[in-house]
């Protein structure tokens, strides 16, 4: 007894259902494609300008679609001659040192805190003062780093905030130009950096906390615990998966330091701890003009960032079975 045959899919209906949905929501489709186009536009076309780091000498005024690529003795290292130059650099190691170093310190100080903030904020029951505290702590955000930058300098230098401050209560002698000393650039860093992001990276925990069912709560209530026994029990388990999808996307990053930050905050006098990654890639185009080794070394951190970020998806991939992708 033969099986009968499947039916075949209506596929005038389904193109119609198709395009009718298309119709329906026209304009949340106009939103997403607007947003698509601008990320091909500015996102990946430009991609195209990473073959300047295999060219030997570039010139700025010389189009990229007439790149003369590998040839004769610049083909004996396969084109990779700007990568090999930069691992010699005198250099290679101090900038690999301070940016992973700046880097490391905010991922282990910046990235806990506002979980931490976001929890105690959450726990707070006068509605108004959570929102002072709230607008108080996020404001610093909407403020650039050229802003920021200028203020820092201003209550760092001899005569600002920070050294009359320390000078009353006695704890220095005399004043100081912090940011002339390389030993206090990185806790400048990192702590300006947690001041300007602090309230805006935890509006993301407190939204995963505002999803959690408040029976749970209740239960825990019933049953006796605590409100730290239903922090640890309760609220961070829950937000775990936002917590991994965040530190994952923290150790993609774990190459960039902050541009903005640190270029405003950056001087000669200071260049032995911050002279990054980014600040040295800038400094070797914009001032050398090597435009080509500069773009070798954007490459570089571009290739090292994605396999930090692929191996940090695949460990709590393993680990929490939550991963990015």
């Amino acid at each position: 007894m033969g099986t009968p045959s499947a039916k075949k899919p209506n596929t005038e209906l389904c193109k119609k259902t198709v395009w009718q949905r298309l119709k329906d929501e026209k304009w949340l489709q106009i939103m997403a494609w607007a947003g698509l186009i601008w990320m091909l536009v500015f996102n990946y076309a430009p991609m195209y300008g990473l073959l300047i780091a295999f060219k030997k000498n570039y010139n700025i005024t010389t189009s990229l679609f007439s790149i003369d690529f590998i040839k004769s003795a610049w083909a004996s290292t396969g084109g990779l001659q700007h990568f090999i130059n930069f691992f010699k650099d005198e250099e290679f190691v101090n900038v690999m040192m301070n940016t992973l170093g700046i880097s490391l310190l905010k991922l282990a100080i910046c990235f806990p805190i506002p979980i931490a903030f976001a929890i105690l904020l959450n726990e707070v029951k006068n509605a108004t003062f959570k929102r002072t505290i709230q607008t108080i702590s996020y404001l610093p955000h909407f403020l650039s780093w050229v802003v920021l930058g200028g203020i820092l300098t201003t209550w760092l230098d001899e005569s600002g905030l920070f050294n009359q401050f320390l000078t009353a209560i006695g704890i220095m002698n005399k004043p100081i130009s912090f940011l002339a000393y390389p030993k206090y650039f990185w806790p400048i860093v990192v702590i300006s950096d947690l001041w300007k992001e602090m309230g805006w990276s935890a509006i993301i925990y407190l939204a995963a906390i505002s999803g959690i069912d408040q029976e749970m709560y209740e239960a825990a209530e019933i049953d006796g615990a605590s409100r730290l026994r239903q922090i640890f029990s309760i609220t961070l388990p829950s937000i775990k998966g936002t917590i991994i999808i965040m530190f994952i996307l923290a150790v993609g990053g774990l190459l960039n330091s902050n541009f903005d930050q640190i270029f405003v905050l950056w001087n000669p006098l200071n260049s032995e701890r911050s002279n990054v990654i980014d600040i040295y890639t800038y400094t070797t185009a914009m001032r050398s003009m090597r435009y080509s080794y500069a773009a070798a070394i954007g490459l570089f951190k571009s290739v090292v960032a994605f396999m930090l970020l692929f191996m940090a998806n695949k460990i709590t991939r393993k680990v929490n079975n939550v991963s990015l992708f």
